[in-house]
Order: structure tokens, then sequence, then C-alpha cells
């Protein structure tokens, strides 16, 4: 049960307690929470005093109920060993320790209603228990001096603009902590990091982990990558451009097909070749598509050729400690300018063009409309891909309506 004790300096403490706790130990727990020692507290429930060996059911206090907490210096002969400090840590912290290590019962309390605390007094860390007692007092005066605020903006002029902020702001601040308690009991996992989905593939008969990213349009390889898997002796230069995201990176070019296996079957794929140090290989939504893959979570595997093949997605040990250091790999592509790649980040937009060629339709002086150009689009429209992307290629290609035909193959 839920009991509240307010001090003598008008202090309010909520303590989860036992209906049969002992009220020395809801004293000791006190001694914790106000730092007001065990033999200087006296404690009142509906004006009568309540005694060491009683306990809160007998007396009937409930659920609810308000216990009041005076000091009763003259009755107390402290030791300096039971002073806490007033940034809230004990004088003598093993002393502290040992006294509360000594009460069986005060120990199974606290495991039940702080076990932090619980473990923290039965380790050897001293130090550690120094600092999460500075912490719950710190804790502690941020809340009064926050509680204090709030009664003093219940008395403010309602005619005062910044009071009335004020109140707005603590309103809402107040939603938001309920939305987090809420979060905390019905969606923890939220709070967890996400593990990105990597696969095991061999591309050319050399193995590696497959980061799956279905938020990405192309399929990217890395130049070191490329290299290292015997593919750059294939990079046509003439697909060179920029890649837009989060930041951009350079488009070095693109090979145009090589053997990707995954599971027990191999597939055709083509990459983009990006000029990037913070990823190794992205298998993107254009592969995704063109091999009919299902991201399946429920089974936690990835299906290839509508289900003829499922790889498990890796749990995070077998993921390359590289590929989980998220904070370095944003940290490299500020200062680099180039793409990171995630499944937040928007879908990439390749900008590809023939090497020496500018990057955009609109800096070439390209005709967009017109009998000639309307004709170009008729039929690669035929061909089966969409008006916009057949605009767009022809763009990239200065109307060309062959190349335009073999990029939109290609991708």
């Amino acid at each position: 049960m839920k009991i509240t004790v307010m001090t003598a300096d008008e202090q309010i403490i909520t303590l989860e307690v036992d209906p049969n706790e002992s009220v020395e130990n809801l004293k000791a727990l006190l001694e914790i929470e106000s730092r007001v020692p065990l033999q200087q507290q006296q404690l009142l429930f509906n004006g009568k005093e309540m005694r060491n060996a009683e306990t809160l059911s007998g007396l009937g206090v409930v659920d609810g109920d308000l216990v009041m907490m005076v000091s009763n210096t003259s009755s107390s002969r402290v030791s300096s060993n039971e002073v806490m400090n007033p940034d809230g840590s004990a004088v003598n912290p093993a002393a502290f320790q040992q006294q509360i290590r000594n009460n069986s019962d005060l120990m199974a309390q606290l495991f039940q209603s702080d076990p932090e605390l619980a473990q923290i007094i039965l380790g050897n860390d001293l130090n550690k228990l120094q600092d999460l007692l500075r912490m719950r007092h710190r804790q502690r005066s941020d809340l009064s001096r926050q509680q204090e605020e709030e009664m003093a903006l219940l008395y403010a002029d309602p005619f005062d603009v910044e009071a009335q902020r004020k109140i707005e702001a603590a309103i809402r601040q107040k939603g938001i902590d309920e939305n987090w308690a809420a979060a905390l009991e019905h969606n923890p996992e939220a709070f967890a990091r996400v593990v990105m989905l990597y696969v095991d593939m061999e591309v050319n008969g050399v193995p590696i982990k497959a980061f799956v990213d279905s938020g990405a349009q192309s399929t990217i390889i890395s130049k070191t990558c490329a290299e290292r898997l015997g593919l750059l002796r294939l990079l046509d230069q003439r697909y060179k451009g920029i890649a837009h995201g989060v930041g951009q990176s350079e488009i070095l070019g693109r090979i145009h097909v090589a053997p990707i296996k995954i599971g027990s079957n191999f597939y055709p794929c083509s990459f983009v070749v990006l000029d990037s140090p913070n990823m190794d290989f992205l298998f993107g939504l254009d592969m995704l598509r063109k091999h009919q893959c299902t991201i399946d979570l429920k089974d936690n595997v990835l299906r290839v050729g509508g289900g003829e093949v499922a790889v498990p997605f890796l749990p995070e040990k077998d993921i390359p400690r590289q590929f989980l250091d998220e904070e370095k790999l944003l940290k490299e592509a500020s200062s680099s300018g180039a793409q990171t790649l995630s499944a937040s980040a928007p879908p990439l937009n390749n900008t590809q063009t023939p090497s020496g060629g500018p990057s955009s339709g609109s800096d070439r002086g390209v005709p967009t409309q017109g009998p000639e150009f309307e004709a170009k689009i008729a039929k690669l429209v035929e061909l089966g891909f969409s008006r916009e992307a057949v605009i767009q290629a022809l763009k990239f290609f200065d109307g060309n309506e062959e190349q335009a035909a073999g990029y939109l193959f290609g991708g």
C-alpha cells in the first residue's frame, strides 16, 4: 500500500510499504528519504504517537493515509555515523551500509520498494552508494522545488501573462511525464535500441553481412567493399552522380550485374557504387522488388523469390561492432558529407549521369514539352515504366531514348 508522510518542514514523502510493516522499519525508510535519523523521528497518526514495535495495520493505517513526522531531538543520541551530509550522502557510508544490512526486515522492504538501492547496499562499492544517495537527494530537491513552483502558480494573478505561460508549460510537461510513465509500463521495449536488419549473403563468392533497407531506393556497395569482392574492375564510371538523402555522397558509378547468393540460391544483382566510408553493402528496394522479397518480422527472416528461400536476420551478437556504432557513423557522415544509410533515412535519390555530364536535367536545356519529347515518353511508358520515371530518365540523358531505356531496365 502507499502512504504519504509529511515532515516538520512540510516535505511530502510517498512510500510503498507492507501493511504489516513495523513502525521502526518505516522510520528506517524515512531516514533514507528525509535524512532525519531514526532516533529523532516521532510519527503521528490521527494525532497519536506511533510506537516502534507496533505495525501499520495494527494502528489502522490503510492505503492512502497520511502520517505526520516531527523531530524529537530531546530523546536522540545520534552518533556521527548516522548523520547525513547536506548533499544527501552518508558521513560514514560503511556504517550506514552495515546498519541497513543488519536489519533483515528493512532489506526485504527495500528489495520490494527500491531494488536498485538494495542491490547497492549488498555490494561493496561505497562510491556507488554515495552517488546514488546524492542522486536521490537531488531528485527529492527537484521534486520539492517543482511542487513549490506549482503551488505558487495556483495562487498567481490570473491576468499575469508570464504566470499563465508557466502554468501552460507545467500542464504540458505533466502530460509528457504521464505519457512517458505509460510508455514505461505498457511499451518498455520502445526505450531499447532497435538493431537494424542484417542477413548473411555471398557476393561474387565472398561472404558479407548485408544491411536490408527498404528505405533505400537502390542497392548500394561501397568502393572498398567492391574492391574486396573483386568487382571494382566492372565499375561503369559513366553512371557518376550524387546520392541525396541525409546529406549526400558521390556516386562513383554502377556495376550492372554480379551474382549474389542468398541461402542456397543465386540471384543477379546490380549495384550503385558509393564513395562512402560509413557502410559496406546495402540491399535496397530495387533488388527487394526485383526478387520479390518479404521482410517477415514475425518469423524474423527475409524471404526471397516469393518465399522459396528464407534467411534469418542476424542477432546483435553476430553483427560487426562497427555497424552498430551508430553515433560514430553519424559523426563520420557529418564530417565527410556522406550519406548515412539507415532505415530511418528518407529514400535514397540517385542522380546518375554519364561521366562529365551535368547532374540535373533543368541545367541542360532539355525540352520537356513538345510532340518529339512526348513520343519518346509514350514509347518508354509502353515498356511498363511509369511516366514520372521515364521523364526523369530522359532528363538525365539529354533526351537520349536508348540510354534512358538502358537506365530504366538496369534499375
